[in-house]
């Protein structure tokens, strides 16, 4: 089992906790990582995009000249997308980018993520976390105190109130409860602070 340090928000060691192997141990598979990413942000894409076809531009209803005699090649609507100001043929309608992974897959690639932090020496475990009073400068000591001046996710087990507005006014800070833990945050953050009672929580849903 990996066993990894356990420091209090000053940075002090309080002692060592063993992780399970099934969860924070697993090997990383890159090509899951990057499926489970995608399909997340793809589910963000908003879709709204739109274009006319001949059928929504304005005029067309009468046909420009006879069939015959002309001269002209023939045509029946001057909206037509050959037209200038005429629709668009097979341009962009409004859609949804969602895609779904199977259930495992998407447990899998949690685990995966979190094993790469784990691995690299960024996953660092707090005794507890809690504020009296959300304040930005608490967040600020804590970072400083723990040397990380670049982007750090901290996962609480429950929802933090003061913990969440004591982050979100620093770049490049985020804080979420195990609820909304997701992949894309954990890799796009360089370091991730959680709490003991988080990864019990965590230990208990993906075990």
């Amino acid at each position: 089992m990996p066993t990894v340090a356990m420091y209090d928000i000053a940075n002090k060691q309080v002692g060592d906790i063993e992780l399970n192997e099934d969860i924070f141990g697993v090997e990383v598979n890159g090509a899951l990582l990057h499926q489970a990413v995608v399909m997340q942000l793809a589910a963000q894409r908003l879709g709204t995009h739109a274009t006319k076809t001949r059928a929504m531009v304005r005029g067309g209803g009468r046909k420009p000249w006879k069939q015959k005699g002309t001269g002209h090649a023939r045509s029946g609507s001057n909206r037509s997308p050959l037209w200038v100001g005429g629709g668009i043929a097979f341009g962009p309608q409004p859609r949804s980018y969602a895609f779904s992974m199977p259930r495992k897959q998407r447990r899998l690639a949690i685990k995966c993520a979190l094993s790469d932090k784990v691995q690299s020496g960024d996953f660092l475990v707090l005794e507890s976390l809690d504020f009296d009073a959300p304040k930005t400068k608490s967040v600020l000591k804590m970072l400083q105190d723990f040397g990380v001046d670049k982007k750090a996710l901290i996962i609480t087990a429950e929802e933090a109130e003061n913990v969440e507005k004591s982050s979100r006014n620093i770049p490049g800070v985020k804080a979420i409860n195990t609820t909304g833990l997701n992949v894309y945050d954990i890799l796009n953050h360089n370091k991730l602070f959680i709490t003991k009672e988080a990864i019990t929580r965590i230990e208990e849903v993906l075990a």
